[in-house]
């Protein structure tokens, strides 16, 4: 259980009243202040992800940085950061969601400020690796606090609020770095993208009181074994991920998953153990057992990769093919941040009236948005009708809105209160490395086969790649059970 602050324990007439519990009293619920607080840090954690991208050239002029570098200023954030996600799930368990939240939004504050004050290339590289795992810490306290804070309809209107943030943040990321660099705000030319980060990241804090504090019952564990053999099993496979496309898929670079196997056969014997001990493991199998739960993120993996991979690829068409500025392709995705928010705010209603199929539904109509998509450019190329494109990357942004959601929803209900950090943790690492894992295999294969057909053939035929990843989404929507 997880406790709420400010309410009584609940007692039979004649019970006999129970022993003070030693955890942090729990929160009377989840107001719409405290729900903008926390929202607010995943915002920024998300935006920071993306709203980089655009300002790489300036930064490379600025601080004469190379690709090695460059690629580090951006994949190193996603390296700490989902590198230590399932380990700030379960900190927060322990000391509390809303402590680690705070001091996570204060960690990702001070370190956006020291990239806006990087005086050197290195220097930007370790203040985004220090950036990446700030973000690590807050972001799984934002699920976990939903999910120890509400119930019911509250939940899944909250975690609708959660997936929009998600979606039309990385959106937001690529709009505000474009139109940040082109306004040289005060000159400071591309540090405003992290400057940025600073008034937002104060007045969320001033706020954070808001925020119940939640943690559980009992603090959890450390489990030392788990954490080096879990860390080192996503080292390997985001070596793999990363590096991969820079140095040509080398055949030792592949011999890391073998690694990345053994590590993870290894971490999840250690975690049956200790658990069978009475221990509290990283990742406790009990929980992880439960059908919902691997059913839903068996199904968030090839959603969010698709959904990733959509983003990649689309914006190298855009800013490659039709020459269109960060601002401007940015500005093209309108239509699917438009369409997911909408759709979000509906979610809860269609999820009561169709249960789980509204996963169905939703990969049906990412499924059709796609397949305009492929079809629009291959008879249209190289002048594709804008208005079918935006109907198309609509349809994909509302088909998001009925899946994402509802898989948070889904993978959450089998997780007990106690453990939300833990379930929310390996819920987000499930996603990033899936975002990472799509970005960087539709982004490679698109690269490739333009070079080889034409830019057309190579964006239909990735496109289509896109329409099967969410044809496995439907197969597996299937068998999921009914959101409660």
């Amino acid at each position: 259980m997880t406790n709420r602050e400010g309410l009584p324990p609940l007692t039979e007439p004649d019970a006999t009243p129970a022993p003070p519990a030693a955890a942090e009293p729990a929160a009377a619920g989840l107001s719409g202040i405290a729900l903008l607080v926390v929202l607010t840090g995943y915002a920024l954690s998300i935006v920071d992800a993306s709203i980089v991208n655009v300002a790489l050239s300036s930064i490379s002029d600025d601080l004469h940085g190379g690709p090695a570098a460059l690629e580090l200023v951006v994949s190193g954030y996603g390296l700490t950061y989902a590198l230590g996600l399932v380990l700030g799930g379960r900190l927060g368990d322990a000391f509390g969601r809303r402590r680690l939240y705070a001091y996570g939004l204060a960690a990702f504050t001070v370190t956006s400020a020291l990239c806006g004050l990087a005086p050197t290339i290195e220097f930007l590289v370790a203040a985004r690796l220090l950036q990446g795992a700030a973000a690590a810490m807050l972001v799984p306290q934002v699920l976990a606090t939903i999910q120890a804070a509400t119930e019911g309809q509250t939940r899944a209107r909250a975690i609708g609020r959660y997936g929009a943030t998600a979606a039309v943040g990385m959106v937001i990321g690529q709009i505000l770095g474009g139109l940040l660099v082109s306004l040289d705000i005060a000159g400071i030319g591309w540090r405003s993208v992290f400057a940025i980060n600073v008034p937002i990241g104060v007045a969320a804090l001033l706020a954070v009181r808001r925020v119940p504090a939640t943690r559980a019952d009992r603090k959890p564990g450390f489990d030392p074994l788990g954490t080096a053999l879990f860390g080192a099993t996503m080292i390997c496979v985001l070596a793999v991920v990363v590096a991969g496309p820079d140095l040509g898929w080398p055949l030792w670079l592949w011999s890391l998953l073998v690694l990345a196997a053994v590590s993870a056969l290894a971490l999840a014997r250690a975690e049956r153990r200790l658990e069978a001990r009475g221990g509290s493991p990283l990742l406790s199998p009990t929980v992880l057992s439960h059908p919902g739960l691997r059913t839903g993120l068996a199904a968030v993996v090839p959603f969010s990769a698709g959904f990733a991979g959509f983003l990649f690829v689309y914006a190298l068409v855009a800013q490659g093919h039709f020459g269109l500025g960060g601002l401007a392709s940015g500005g093209v995705l309108t239509p699917f941040a438009g369409a997911f928010f909408a759709v979000t705010l509906f979610t809860p209603r269609i999820a009561a009236a169709l249960g789980s199929r509204i996963v169905t539904l939703g990969a049906l109509v990412q499924g059709v948005g796609l397949l305009l998509l492929a079809l629009v450019m291959w008879l249209g190329w190289p002048h594709p009708s804008l208005a079918l494109v935006l109907v198309g990357i609509g349809l994909f942004g509302a088909g998001a809105a009925l899946i994402g959601p509802t898989l948070f929803r889904l993978i959450l209900a089998d997780v007990p209160p106690a453990q939300a950090g833990m379930g929310s943790g390996v819920l987000v690492t499930s996603q990033q490395m899936a975002t990472a894992l799509g970005a960087t295999v539709c982004g490679t294969l698109y690269i490739s086969l333009a070079d080889w057909l034409s830019t057309a053939s190579a964006a239909v035929l990735v496109l289509a790649l896109l329409a099967g990843l969410s044809m496995i989404v439907l197969v597996i929507s299937l068998k999921l059970p009914d959101p409660s």
